[in-house]
């Protein structure tokens, strides 16, 4: 592991993991803001590169991994923050205040995988109508009403496709 890396975990007391040279931190969703200005302010982590989630389901504890990608231009370092958040409801801090543009990011994460971000200023849909019932990168969203066609169920299928009367 990078020396700098493995010294930036110690010292914020996060454990680390590295895996194909990427170096991951997994920090507390209370702690989130407080980790955000450390790299910031004292590493120097100028940008926020990223922020997505990954859902788990069915696994539930934890269900979600909600992923922080910063980068460091001048010392030439990237890092990634996994959020771990449990249940089907998950909520946790927002860190838009830190990196500005996290608010797109927080939005987008409410809007697709349904993660509340508590301190967000304006939390609403960003992608979906505004009416939209679910959120559609869970796991558990349903996928719609066509079942997909194979060689084997060709012929099933294309007797149960709806046509349009002649």
């Amino acid at each position: 592991m990078n020396k700098t890396l493995e010294k930036i975990a110690a010292e914020l007391g996060l454990p680390a993991h590295e895996y194909a040279g990427q170096v991951s931190l997994t920090a507390a969703p209370e702690a989130i803001v407080e980790v955000a200005t450390a790299l910031k302010k004292k590493h120097k982590f100028e940008m926020l590169a990223s922020q997505t989630a990954v859902d788990y389901w069915p696994q539930t504890e934890p269900r979600y991994h909600v992923v922080y990608q910063f980068t460091s231009v001048s010392k030439k370092l990237r890092l990634e923050v996994r959020v771990p958040l449990a249940g089907n409801d998950p909520e946790m801090p927002s860190i838009h205040e830190v990196y500005p543009n996290a608010n797109w990011y927080e939005r987008e994460l409410f809007d697709m995988f349904g993660i509340r971000f508590s301190t967000h200023p304006d939390l609403r849909r960003i992608l979906m109508p505004f009416d939209w019932q679910g959120h559609p990168l869970r796991k558990d969203y349903p996928l719609g009403y066509e079942e997909v066609e194979f060689s084997f169920n060709f012929e099933e299928i294309e007797l149960r496709k709806p046509r349009p009367k002649e």
